[in-house]
């Protein structure tokens, strides 16, 4: 799911922000693809702001009982996808790290 807070949700963000969340669910096992439900929020702050970080954008993952959240801002829309979609990554990263560890540790 994509919402816009206080902008409108042009179809060419719309795609970009469906390709570059496409490229996590890659990093997902097929298992927790299928259970993964994201939401995606990109906005300005509020109207009146118009200097500095203007642009904002959050990703909440749930993966099963997991929630992984990860939320930028910048002066560019896009490149505050890309930040949020860099956390996501490292955060879907140290999760699997941690799984897979505990599974070698109770061999």
């Amino acid at each position: 799911m994509i919402h816009a807070a206080n902008m409108e949700l042009t179809p060419a963000i719309q795609a970009f922000i469906e390709e570059k969340m496409g490229l996590v669910g890659k990093l997902l096992p097929a298992k927790d693809n299928a259970l993964a439900q994201a939401r995606v929020e990109v906005g300005r702050p509020s109207r009146h702001h118009h200097t500095g970080a203007v642009h904002r954008a959050e990703v909440n993952l749930k993966i099963g009982g997991r929630l992984l959240r990860a939320d930028a801002q910048h002066e560019d829309l896009y490149v505050a996808v890309n930040l949020t979609r860099e956390e996501i990554e490292r955060q879907i990263r140290k999760a699997k790290t941690k799984i897979a560890a505990r599974r070698r540790s109770q061999r």
